[in-house]
């Protein structure tokens, strides 16, 4: 019995330690295409952009949906109030989800490139990426943070800092994307167009051979 009751008490801990490394990975992943962006954007390389203060705001309360308040609940007590008790097998399924959005993430980047801006821009000799694995999805960066908010489910059983994620990157999701996906047709038009009916955008079109 006091084996079982430390091991109740040990899980939860080993699986917030679990996700807060997969937010450390994702984050090391994400530092040089920021860097390189900010270098861009002081050299006047942007042709384009439609970023504007609804951007920036939502791009706020997703980032503390995505890490601020995940981070809190694994290093602070502040919401335990709210803690909830979920199966191993839920957390290890998760653990599983988790490094499948971390390789996505990785692998979005590394195919994009110069091409990855972090909000509503364009930038000299900007390319349309149809190739490694934006031949499956249209928005492969954008299915990580989706698939990363469902592991963050399955792994901190808190009613705050679980759905954190899903939550509030729902309202990015959806004011960002048809804006996006308008700017796109502006820049590359009927490439883009045709892009769009063979590629799904966060899921994978059925026909897709991966």
């Amino acid at each position: 019995m006091v084996n079982n009751l430390s091991r109740f008490r040990i899980m939860p801990t080993f699986f917030k330690t679990l996700f807060f490394i997969g937010l450390l990975i994702e984050e090391t992943i994400r530092t040089p295409h920021r860097k390189r962006q900010r270098k861009e954007w002081r050299e006047k390389r942007m042709t384009e952009t439609r970023t504007s203060t609804l951007d920036f705001t939502l791009d706020l309360v997703a980032f503390s949906g995505m890490e601020i308040i995940p981070i809190l609940y694994v290093f602070t007590s502040w919401f335990n109030f709210a803690d909830y008790t979920l199966p191993a097998w839920v957390s290890w399924l998760g653990a599983v989800i988790l490094v499948g959005a971390v390789w996505l993430l990785w692998r979005a980047h590394a195919d994009l490139g110069h091409n990855w801006t972090p909000t509503l821009q364009i930038v000299q000799e900007h390319k349309l990426v149809t190739h490694g694995i934006y031949k499956y999805l249209r928005h492969p960066i954008y299915a990580a943070v989706w698939l990363t908010g469902v592991a963050q489910v399955m792994m901190l059983g808190n009613w705050i800092a679980g759905p954190a994620c899903l939550a509030l990157f729902l309202p990015v999701f959806l004011v960002r994307v048809p804006r996006e996906e308008k700017m796109m047709l502006d820049q590359f038009g009927a490439e883009y167009r045709a892009y769009m009916q063979r590629v799904g955008g966060v899921i994978p079109k059925v026909g897709s051979k991966l």
